[in-house]
């Protein structure tokens, strides 16, 4: 199978680059939401604002605070039957189930308390390691940063 090029992101971090597969098939708005952002450039040089070990890490919040989001309108939740397992990357929001913005985040370990309540867009297929040297903290003194993101198709 050869890689969809227009349905894979690459996260360049600061120690190397993270590929995920995007999911359409999942969550169609929030995979062209992503695909929007990342195009426009927004997610170049935004931190990982919050990373727990054997959680997750969260970033995508260009105020780095947890916060914030993008100017455009939050999505309608597509929540879906995936399990939140290592590498699967999800939309952070806030309690109200259609806030999803810009915020994601990116599964540790198993994490099936999430299923069906946050809408699972991408799966990371390689560099996961670099996922897991971010910096720790919520936030992280020196958090780690997205240096650059962008859909393969473009690259």
């Amino acid at each position: 199978m050869s890689a969809d090029l227009e349905n894979t992101l690459i996260l360049t971090l600061e120690t190397g680059p993270v590929t995920i597969t995007l999911r359409p098939d999942l969550a169609p708005g929030h995979v062209a939401r992503i695909k929007e952002l990342v195009r426009e450039g927004f997610y170049d040089g935004v931190v990982f604002h919050r990373v727990i070990p054997g959680f997750m890490a969260q970033g995508g919040d260009p105020s780095g605070t947890g916060r914030g989001g993008s100017d455009k309108p939050d999505l309608k939740a597509e929540f879906n039957d995936e399990p939140h397992v290592r590498g699967v990357v999800s939309m952070a929001r806030t309690p109200n189930p259609d806030s999803a913005n810009s915020q994601f985040f990116i599964v540790f370990d198993d994490a099936t308390f999430l299923d069906k309540q946050y809408t699972v867009w991408g799966q990371v297929t390689e560099g996961m390691e670099h996922v897991d040297s971010l910096p720790k903290g919520e936030p992280p003194r020196a958090p780690g940063k997205i240096v650059s993101a962008k859909i393969a198709a473009d690259a």
